[in-house]
């Protein structure tokens, strides 16, 4: 029986996809990652069973494994890292690499494309193709995840079956080693565990309210939902959004922060820093449509519950996934 492969299996996403594998679907995985952060040690616990291969190794050893399906998820997500020479290495040709393998070995691949590819949002957020070409990313991180998407779907030679996902605003356990980068959620309640109150931007758009700026938050358990309903489908390849497709104000997660923590909300509204101003967005939503006619039926956790979920029984507990 072949395995199935996690890449960036060490890192947040890709650690909580491991362990409901291992617990629900298959215990023979090869995880691959730079194993060599201790930051990330304890995303691993009670995965130790499993393979492991260094990041910088695995695409030497893979005419060597048996692979049953590949979850791509590694990737360099710093968005304020501008060397593009390291997205194009860790990127966009790691990825090409192991599309290739999947199409020669006839092996299912799922990978992690993300909501960065929309930019600053102007241009929308429909997931089908002939949108792509018209994208602005924002930073280098978004573009090489756009340059790959848009490669992937000029192939004439493609893996048995495909899935590129755009991740928008994951939260949830096992996020703990990424500090600034980590979700608001997971600053909100440090925040107030400090300081009693939260800090969030003022609106410099006459449209929106102080705090009244929104993104489309997804719990990552439910990331997972969509993501092992892709796993047993198997059909109806292309690239896909991943969010709830029901977008919240930044007010609305302050608000259920301070309440799975029992407080009353203590807010303040701060200046937008001048150097992100003009590129700060107000809005996103994830458009759910095709996903939804292909037949994902789950639906999606409130966030309310959710966040009352990743609070009383993750973070208030140093827990992990």
């Amino acid at each position: 029986m072949g395995k199935i492969v996690v890449t960036g299996a060490a890192g947040f996403i890709g650690s909580c996809l491991a362990h409901h594998l291992f617990r629900n679907v298959s215990k023979s995985l090869i995880l691959v990652d730079d194993f060599s952060k201790s930051e990330k040690s304890n995303n691993l616990l009670g995965l130790e069973n499993c393979s492991q291969i260094d990041r910088s190794e695995f695409l030497g050893q893979l005419a060597q494994l048996d692979i049953d399906f590949i979850f791509h998820l590694g990737a360099r997500t710093d968005t304020t890292e501008f060397d593009t020479a390291i997205f194009d290495q860790l990127n966009l040709n790691y990825s090409k690499t192991i599309w290739q393998y999947c199409t020669e070995q006839n092996v299912p691949l799922i990978y992690a494309s993300s909501a960065a590819t929309y930019g600053d949002g102007t241009l929308g957020f429909d997931d089908d193709v002939a949108s792509m070409n018209h994208l602005k990313p924002l930073n280098p991180y978004g573009q090489s995840k756009l340059d790959f998407d848009l490669w992937a779907v000029k192939q004439t030679e493609k893996p048995p079956f495909w899935i590129g996902l755009k991740f928008f605003n994951v939260f949830g356990p096992n996020e703990y080693h990424k500090t600034r980068m980590a979700s608001v959620v997971f600053h909100a309640f440090h925040q107030i565990q400090a300081t009693g109150k939260m800090k969030l931007f003022q609106s410099h758009n006459p449209e929106y309210s102080d705090g009244g700026q929104t993104r489309d938050f997804i719990y990552v358990k439910d990331l997972i939902e969509v993501m092992l309903f892709w796993y047993e489908r198997k059909s109806g390849s292309g690239v896909y959004n991943l969010g709830t497709g029901t977008p919240r104000t930044f007010n609305d997660l302050a608000h259920a922060t301070f309440s799975a923590l029992g407080l009353k909300p203590n807010i303040e509204y701060i200046p937008t820093p001048e150097d992100i101003r003009d590129k700060y967005q107000y809005y996103t939503k994830a458009e759910m449509a095709r996903t939804l006619q292909q037949g994902y039926q789950k639906g999606f956790t409130q966030l309310e519950d959710a966040i009352s979920d990743y609070v009383k029984f993750y973070l208030q507990q140093d827990a992990y996934f």
